[in-house]
């Protein structure tokens, strides 16, 4: 039979390690909600880790936690930590065994997948009652000048997104996940950043890469003397929504 798999599509290695260090942090509560709806708490699988933060936000929860990537260099830039295992392996073919994970965790990756073959393959390992919980984000949120400035770059660059983020935008709505979706309360995330800060962010969205690549020039600089202007010498509270799904193996008791 052949592999329907989708080719890894590798938009992240080339820039590990300001991924690394300009990507915001999930909130505590997100883990905090993850572990208390899960019934055991020996083994999760952060799958598409990339640096590992969720990984380590969710080892303060569970025993142990399989960090994956298909990205060798995600997985090198990785900070460590003792309950965290990070492997090389792509999200359709872990490796692990059958029934042996509590949890099984996507930070914004899914788009990224063959969904349908992922989730084949997050029944497999998932353990009876074994929760599936899956989270992106979209735009963030600054005030109303600065996030006019934000929606302006995200409107030039807007066309070099790869099209599989389309189903982050449309925050999932279209996708057939495998169990019924449980209730999940809103969380979002939060950094408080300077200028130089969110400047670096831009600089890690695979759009950005993507225009460079096609256009020969980067596409945050014609707007960066207006946001500096706007953002001023302060740190500022940025806030990104959160689009979380859940769903338990089999489905609610």
């Amino acid at each position: 039979m052949p592999d329907s798999r989708k080719q890894f599509q590798d938009h992240f290695s080339g820039h590990a390690g300001d991924y690394a260090r300009y990507r915001p942090k999930y909130p505590s509560q997100l883990y905090q909600f993850i572990a208390g709806i899960c019934r055991e708490h020996d083994q999760a699988w952060d799958c598409a880790s990339g640096n590992g933060q969720a990984a380590i936000g969710l080892a303060n929860y569970f025993d142990r936690v399989i960090a994956s990537d298909a990205s060798s260099q995600q997985v090198q830039s990785a900070e460590a930590h003792k309950r965290v295992k990070f492997i090389v392996a792509p999200a359709e073919e872990s490796g692990l065994p059958d029934n042996s994970i509590d949890v099984v965790t996507v930070a914004q990756a899914l788009h990224w997948f063959d969904i349908d073959a992922f989730f084949r393959e997050a029944a497999r390992v998932l353990k009876p009652d074994g929760v599936l919980c899956i989270w992106a984000y979209e735009h963030c949120r600054v005030d109303a000048t600065i996030d006019l400035i934000i929606n302006n770059i995200f409107q030039l660059v807007e066309e070099h997104w790869p099209p599989e983020r389309d189903i982050v935008e449309s925050r999932y709505r279209d996708v057939q996940f495998p169990w019924p979706l449980l209730d999940v309360p809103e969380f979002a995330m939060t950094a408080n950043w300077s200028v130089e800060d969110i400047l670096g962010y831009f600089g890690t969205w695979s759009a950005t890469k993507r225009y460079q690549a096609k256009i020969g020039s980067h596409p945050i600089e014609p707007f960066s003397a207006e946001l500096r202007r706007a953002w001023g010498e302060d740190r500022r509270l940025v806030s990104w929504p959160l689009t979380v799904r859940a769903c338990v193996r089999n489905g609610p008791a």
